[in-house]
């Protein structure tokens, strides 16, 4: 059993531990849930959806073109090096 220290502002803090072994990481969201007794259960978000709910969201933005691999190959190799 873990023991945290509530902050002057009514914050805890989850250790390292804890958000390993809810799975989740910076920018990941959490929920937790009012149980009785004045308890209550923390778990990971995931999110939910389909691989097609992916599909379209671009529509509209590429201004009508389409990219060949190569250019998108290079994009992205920019953006790994930073230069986007």
């Amino acid at each position: 059993m873990s023991t945290l220290t509530v902050t002057a502002k009514g914050q805890v803090t989850l250790r390292k531990d804890l958000l390993e072994h809810l799975g989740v990481h910076p920018g990941d969201k959490i929920s937790i849930e009012k149980l009785p007794g004045g308890r209550v259960e923390v778990r990971a978000v995931r999110p939910t959806g389909e691989i097609s709910d992916a599909f379209g969201f671009l529509k509209g933005k590429t201004n009508g073109q389409s990219l060949s691999i190569e250019d998108m190959n290079e994009i992205i190799a920019e953006g790994w090096a930073g230069k986007r």
